[in-house]
């Protein structure tokens, strides 16, 4: 299967897919599927398109191949091989929801990526892990020492090859070198629609106030705290007969929801970035 996606964003003008399929047309390329935007607050033109070729080429070829075309527009653009698994690498501390729920989907085939590794401050899952057969790297940090367990997570990312981090409730803030260091390309889970309920037992918080809708939020991290690019968010309604505990089930499962359908869609180059927003061809 030779296919690819080409995913782009550029300032909105005439001619934009034109000649973006006017390049497919002349490699006797073939559209799968294509889904685009025009942003009228930003001028900006968001496109994505899954196609196949003929004949085997790389990435790099497709990619000096297009250059003429996207130097034109000014975009900017990126190809994928759309058979080429995204390596993952997932942090986690000591509740354990979205990593199972990342391992399950992994192992059944329903989320296509490829867990390199699980980065963790406590040892809690290092069994889980064994039973996935994937290595378990437990890096313990504290206030002296943040800096050194950092640079161990980013060394695995550099020497796994990794391409994307997702924070699966790992329940420490990271710095603003390594947030700059894994831009774009780190995922985090928020137990609630941002900004609300920072801070520990959120969901303790929430009952304490009543709440009637609780929900979750997936981003991208940046080096302002749980204020990156919204990916996804969902939402479940509760009453006032249910418990703290009852609560944290509830969300529990949004979280895991939410922050799978994010990883999908951006290991699927789904997502584009407008900003400080998302588009995101679902």
């Amino acid at each position: 299967m030779n296919d690819f996606i080409l995913t782009l964003s550029c300032p909105d003008r005439v001619g934009i897919v034109h000649n973006v399929t006017g390049w497919l047309l002349n490699r006797h390329g073939n559209i799968i599927d294509a889904q685009q935007f025009g942003d009228a607050e930003t001028n900006r033109f968001f496109l994505r398109v899954h196609f196949n070729l003929p004949e085997p080429t790389t990435v790099d070829e497709l990619e000096a191949s297009f250059a003429s075309v996207a130097h034109r527009f000014d975009m900017e653009a990126q190809i994928y091989d759309a058979q080429r698994k995204e390596r993952v690498l997932i942090l986690v501390s000591r509740q354990g929801h979205c990593l199972n729920d990342l391992l399950f989907r992994t192992h059944s085939g329903h989320l296509p990526i490829e867990i390199a590794g699980i980065v963790s401050n406590h040892n809690d899952f290092a069994s889980l892990a064994a039973s996935y057969n994937l290595p378990f790297h437990h890096l313990p940090v504290t206030a002296d020492t943040r800096a050194q367990q950092e640079q161990q997570i980013l060394d695995l990312v550099n020497e796994h090859r990794i391409d994307l981090v997702v924070l699966a409730r790992y329940m420490q803030i990271l710095s603003a070198d390594l947030c700059e260091a894994l831009k774009g390309r780190a995922i985090n889970i928020h137990h609630s629609f941002l900004p609300s309920f920072k801070g520990a037992r959120p969901y303790h918080q929430a009952h304490a106030r009543g709440v009637k809708i609780i929900g979750a939020t997936a981003h991208y991290v940046t080096s302002d705290l749980d204020e990156g690019p919204i990916i996804e968010q969902d939402i479940e309604r509760v009453h006032h007969a249910m418990s703290p505990a009852e609560l944290t089930q509830v969300g529990s499962d949004i979280e895991s929801l939410v922050l799978a359908r994010a990883v999908r869609w951006h290991v699927e180059h789904r997502i584009l970035l407008n900003g400080d927003r998302t588009v995101v061809f679902r």
